[in-house]
């Protein structure tokens, strides 16, 4: 298998990339790498890229990069998924950061490009903003979660963490709880991307920061029962649904098998296991609210921005 380690950056289609890369480095905290009316890289405020907006007709997230072990020869991908009758291609110069990348569609139709030893960036923050550590985790609807996560771990070296019934599957490719979620749903649709925050206090100031910009917060603050993070959710101007997170579970050593023990954990230890809907709830914090629950495309479309 290929072995993965890491998420690398997403990449959006946006009607209007300059609103997106100001966005998230004036209320995000993030840095513009590279800027144009038709493509924006943005990196976090340690140098590590983990967003791309391409000029596009509606807010579709068509690729993902995830990193791969430095031992890993990525001239060996194309055998590694050669069983599962999947191409790969090869990919060079494609973010300021990342100099090759092979090249494959997964089977709910995201593009995924495979790099290994990226260069971090050393552009200049503009100060402010929430200023999040990390690119945490995204989520895509799958038409079969069971079927999509299968091929992660079997075939990109991913854990199963946790399920919510048989519709809803946490996957890890490092010590974080999750790194990629599959939800059934249509194939290849973002449900939501999430962000790393130092602490409480940082999540804290980041509900601040999105009042002050008048960016309303859809769910939280919370803890989820499933990862155990404390969350918040907004939407950005191109109506994504953003995380924003901290104390998230971690697995530390895999051969032991649980999450490094917390407090507020009601499994001792904390296994990886199926949750029921009800027992998956937060463990405090209001519902999500109908705007969490809506699809975001369509209210995209509604405005006017699709093709």
């Amino acid at each position: 298998m290929i072995p993965v380690r890491r998420l690398g950056y997403a990449v959006y289609e946006s009607p209007d990339v300059l609103r997106q890369a100001e966005y998230y480095e004036e209320v995000m905290g993030l840095v513009a790498v590279e800027r144009t009316a038709s493509r924006a890289v943005m990196a976090t405020q340690m140098g590590q890229e983990v967003l791309v907006f391409e000029k596009g007709t509606s807010n579709h997230c068509p690729r993902l990069s995830l990193e791969v072990a430095g031992d890993f020869d990525l001239k060996d991908a194309a055998k590694k998924l050669a069983p599962y009758n999947i191409k790969t291609s090869t990919r060079t110069g494609v973010t300021p950061g990342v100099a090759h990348a092979v090249v494959f569609t997964d089977p709910k139709g995201t593009e995924i490009e495979l790099f290994s030893a990226p260069k971090s960036s050393d552009a200049k923050p503009r100060g402010g903003g929430i200023a999040p550590v990390k690119f945490g985790h995204i989520a895509f609807t799958a038409t079969t979660a069971q079927s999509i996560s299968n091929f992660y771990c079997n075939a990109l070296d991913f854990r199963v963490s946790d399920w919510i019934g048989n519709v809803f599957a946490f996957l890890r490719c490092g010590p974080d709880h999750h790194t990629c979620n599959f939800i059934d749903g249509p194939d290849g649709a973002m449900h939501h991307m999430a962000f790393e925050l130092k602490d409480w206090a940082h999540v804290l100031t980041a509900c601040d920061l999105l009042a002050h910009h008048r960016r309303p917060i859809i769910w939280g603050p919370g803890r989820h029962e499933v990862g155990h993070n404390i969350f918040i959710y907004h939407r950005d101007p191109d109506d994504h649904i953003i995380e924003l997170f901290t104390e998230i579970d971690l697995m530390k050593d895999e051969s032991l098998g649980y999450f490094e023990p917390r407090p507020w954990h009601r499994d001792r230890p904390q296994r990886p296991k199926v949750w029921g809907r009800e027992e998956a709830a937060p463990q405090w914090g209001l519902p999500p609210s109908a705007d969490f629950r809506r699809q975001g495309e369509q209210h995209l479309a509604r405005q006017g921005h699709n093709g």
